[in-house]
């Protein structure tokens, strides 16, 4: 229909005006400032600090710590300029995260899938890649030039009389679930491996470990996995095969000199 093209035409024409680029080259849509990422990050970081517990344990956050510092030692100062905080967080969940404004939050539960200090570099390297590459600020745009989508084709079905207008309604918002914001995740999770493989290498660290690290993954995985189209992430097979293919990129460049030596304790 004419006022879905002018919409989805109009969209487009907004994101050009915000448009910026990754490191890997790709076109992004950024509408907020670093300033104003940078102060949601640390918000949620101190909400989840209040509501989360936090681990004591010395050998862990000593572990932790020296893999995060090698890492954020290399992190562009254009993502973080300043010190990174780096917390532990006493959980069973298998997982990490890093937020705008330089924190990062580690998982106890991800330590059991992360075999040595190679293979947790590559996590952390994945999650500071998505600070890297703006990828926050992507997602917070794009659902915002959606929800904008949504309200002016309301406005324009309503204005033309167009019957069935909730059945319309229902039809964009899933496409703009299926073929907007699902895809941007799947294709800041393939980036920020990418990103992240190179950034552990760099590092010091085997960037080999990256795909290992989704072996570990896959393995641990007892639940049949949604198509990937209908998932924010892509499937560890891609991911593999992803890093793998990368691979020869990546370990030029290894630096050999600066293997940072951090010990993983027993727990």
């Amino acid at each position: 229909m004419k006022f879905q093209t002018s919409i989805i035409l109009s969209s487009i024409l907004c994101a050009v005006t915000a448009c910026s680029t990754s490191s890997t080259g790709r076109n992004q849509v950024i509408l907020f400032s670093s300033a104003e990422l940078s102060t949601m990050g640390v918000q949620s970081f101190e909400e989840m600090k209040n509501k989360e517990k936090i681990s004591h344990n010395v050998q862990i956050n000593e572990f932790v710590q020296c893999v995060a510092k090698a890492i954020t030692n290399n992190v562009p100062k254009s993502a973080h300029n300043g010190p990174w905080e780096v917390v532990v967080f006493d959980s069973e969940q298998v997982n990490a995260f890093a937020l705008p404004g330089g924190k990062i939050g580690v998982y106890t539960g991800i330590l059991k899938v992360t075999q040595n200090q190679d293979q947790l570099a590559a996590i952390i390297g994945h999650e500071v890649g998505h600070v890297i590459e703006h990828h926050s600020n992507e997602r917070l745009s794009s659902s915002k030039l959606s929800q904008t989508s949504m309200v002016l084709a309301g406005a324009a079905m309503e204005s033309q009389g167009v019957e069935n207008r909730d059945l319309y309604m229902s039809g964009l918002g899933l496409g703009l679930q299926y073929g907007v914001l699902m895809p941007y995740g799947r294709i800041h999770e393939s980036e920020a491996d990418i990103v992240g493989q190179e950034l552990m290498a760099k590092s010091g660290f085997d960037p080999q470990a990256s795909i290992e690290l989704w072996q570990n993954m896959a393995a641990l995985s007892t639940e049949a996995s949604p198509p990937e189209f209908m998932s924010t992430h892509p499937s560890n097979e891609r991911r593999i095969n992803d890093l793998t293919h990368h691979l020869k990129v990546s370990l030029k460049l290894v630096n050999s000199d600066n293997n940072p030596h951090c010990k993983k304790p027993k727990f």
